[in-house]
């Protein structure tokens, strides 16, 4: 799987005439990964011919920034699905250093061109940048872990807004993600516009070829997770030379089976992040709910596979695999894993309620330091 990494294979060979291949390194939690990060890597994979990505551990992301939502296990295993990864460094250190990139023989680290800064109000990067081993990449615009999470915590405030005890949560959810400016998550985040150019940067480009099992799956792949990974994985290890086409349904009928505000993220969003998993060779972009003769002919399906999770029957109240269970050729397949998008969106505001509340104490303690320290001023005069 290492040669999808869109580099003609990376290695030695990519960098011709006996030249030393170039080493790149990323860094970060990838607690949400989402088609931002994703695009940061491709953008990184493509300065270099080797991606090293390396992953902090929970305890590290706990001390600077309070505990993350998913367990490094998981976030490990998430990087690691995205095709432009060639490996990951579990466990790296918080702060970028030259140690680090000497240690896996990296020339230079690649970051957003965004700030990030310590504690003490230092660049996190100063050093790396001082010995003219950084590189920048395009922030994708439209999207961040903060615009997501807000995308979410309007879902729980439509299921609390008529509760008056709830006041206090329903606060919470107005203030999160405000800019300095006291903006919501939208006014001023430029919205994800889809072009073809991002979905050709994004997919593989390959067709399937003579033998290969073309092994067909549907659904939401709503806010893509660690959950659809293993899945994934798992449909990609039953056949030999698998060609993985993901069929993602439309926004509209998304919502019709799971309600709420699903998706939380659109067609598109959803698109690019499928594309970016290394166990996907096609995506279809707005499939039909049930899978037709049509379709399983068009591709020349060999398989359809379907999770654990309820297949919600049709609008005409039709079972959607009705045409591969005839055909025999339909499969169920156990992930073993029981991460629902569900799951995940309460476990994720269940963590940002928490830093929030834990942020507001904090600033309300440095407020009471100030105060009394302008007091005793006072006092002295």
């Amino acid at each position: 799987a290492m040669s999808e990494s869109g580099g003609g294979g990376g290695g030695a060979a990519a960098g011709g005439g006996g030249h030393r291949p170039v080493r790149v390194w990323c860094d970060g939690c990838y607690d949400m990964v989402h088609y931002g990060h994703s695009n940061q890597l491709r953008q990184a994979r493509a300065m270099g011919d080797y991606l090293i990505v390396g992953v902090h551990t929970d305890e590290e992301i706990a001390k600077h920034k309070g505990p993350p939502v998913f367990t490094q296990e998981e976030r490990y295993k998430m990087v690691q699905a995205i095709k432009w990864v060639d490996e990951i460094a579990p466990g790296a250190p918080y702060v970028t250093t030259l140690e680090t990139l000497d240690k896996y023989s990296c020339d230079f680290c690649v970051h957003g061109d965004d700030i990030t800064l310590t504690i003490d109000g230092k660049d996190t990067y100063e050093e790396v940048k001082t010995a003219g081993r950084y590189r920048e990449c395009k922030r994708t615009q439209g999207v961040s872990t903060t615009d997501l999470v807000g995308r979410m915590l309007l879902m729980t405030k439509a299921h609390h807004s008529n509760i008056d005890e709830d006041l206090d949560y329903r606060k919470h959810t107005d203030n999160f993600g405000k800019g300095p400016k006291g903006h919501s998550p939208w006014t001023g985040v430029s919205q994800f516009l889809q072009t073809s150019q991002k979905i050709i940067q994004f997919a593989s480009g390959k067709e399937p070829e003579p033998g290969d099992t073309i092994i067909y799956v549907a659904g939401a792949f709503d806010l893509f997770h660690v959950g659809h990974v293993d899945f994934l994985e798992k449909v990609h290890q039953l056949a030999e030379k698998p060609y993985i086409i993901a069929g993602l349904h439309f926004d509209q009928e998304v919502n019709r089976y799971k309600g709420k505000n699903y998706p939380i993220m659109n067609i598109h969003e959803r698109t690019l992040s499928v594309l970016a998993c290394r166990y996907v060779s096609e995506v279809v972009i707005g499939a039909p709910y049930a899978v037709t003769a049509d379709l399983l002919d068009h591709f020349r399906v060999t398989l359809v596979c379907h999770g654990m999770t309820e297949v919600v029957p049709d609008k005409d109240g039709s079972d959607p695999y009705e045409e591969p269970k005839q055909r025999g050729i339909f499969q169920l397949v156990d992930s073993g894993s029981n991460l629902t998008t569900d799951l995940i969106v309460q476990r994720i505001i269940k963590n940002r309620l928490e830093f929030e509340a834990r942020n507001q104490k904090k600033e309300a303690k440095e407020l009471a330091v100030l105060e009394a320290m302008r007091r005793l001023e006072e006092e002295k005069h």
